[in-house]
């Protein structure tokens, strides 16, 4: 049976995806406002009352935003960490039906198994995810500021990676609007990855599984989507990864459907 995934959403201001199999509907991670969610949802012809859960990267309002208005409503089962529960409950100021899982393990949601990974992120305890369906396999890795040896073990069977792009480093640099303090904060070995870190990235976990790979969580002001794609594109034709179908994702829309 093919497994259907769409990236709803991400970016700096809001992530979300939608993974469909033969038996389960999910979300990952939940950055847009409810309202947002349902739309772009309703968009593919699906809607949040069909959703066997949420899984959650970790506690940033990027990533959780929309729980406020879907899953406190509908008592979706929201599967996140301890630490990444009680940020979120304290933050939101919510009780969430969460469904406990320590980093670092696997556990079964339907037909998908989930596998977790720390990854280095300046959050509570902020996790990457490895999904195993029965059409491939499918890594979520964004929000973190560099690929430690576990991480790039983790992400290299993934068949389909939506890897994060986040920032041009001489454009961030210069960006007049940002803070020193917080373009530390975005540079560090807990920030974000930046264009030239997504190619390192790619280059330690290229192999012939990977057959897509999605640069995502573009800074609106500080990257932009050709100019992220042309630097990883570069090092993936050096590698000799022709076979990699190279995109990136939006904050604004959508991205169409995939089909593995």
């Amino acid at each position: 049976m093919p497994v259907h995934l769409t990236f709803l959403g991400s970016g700096s201001g809001g992530n979300c995806a939608y993974l469909e199999t033969s038996q389960t509907r999910l979300l990952i991670d939940a950055g847009f406002s409810g309202r947002q969610i349902r739309k772009r949802l309703a968009g593919i012809g699906r809607a949040p009352e069909t959703l066997d859960g949420v899984l959650i990267t970790h506690e940033h309002s990027d990533h959780i935003s929309g729980l406020l208005g879907l899953a406190a409503q509908l008592q979706l089962p929201v599967y996140c960490n301890r630490l990444t529960k009680e940020a979120i409950e304290a933050q939101l100021k919510i009780q969430i039906n969460a469904r406990l899982f320590s980093t670092g393990a696997s556990f079964e949601i339907g037909d998908v198994s989930v596998d977790t990974f720390p990854i280095p992120h300046d959050a509570y305890d902020p996790v990457g995810f490895l999904l195993h369906t029965e059409a491939g396999n499918i890594g979520f890795l964004t929000d973190l500021g560099h690929a430690t040896k576990l991480v790039v073990e983790r992400v290299r069977a993934a068949n389909v990676l939506l890897l994060e792009a986040n920032h041009d480093l001489k454009m961030l640099q210069e960006d007049p609007r940002r803070p020193w303090s917080l373009k530390q904060r975005i540079l560090s070995r807990h920030g974000h990855l930046s264009n030239d870190g997504a190619a390192e990235v790619v280059e330690q976990i290229l192999s012939c599984q990977l057959r897509r790979l999605y640069l995502g969580h573009l800074s609106r002001d500080c990257n932009r989507p050709e100019l992220a794609r042309q630097v990883v594109a570069t090092r993936l034709e050096r590698l000799g990864g022709t076979h990699v179908c190279l995109e990136s994702t939006s904050q604004d829309v959508p991205s169409p459907t995939f089909t593995l």
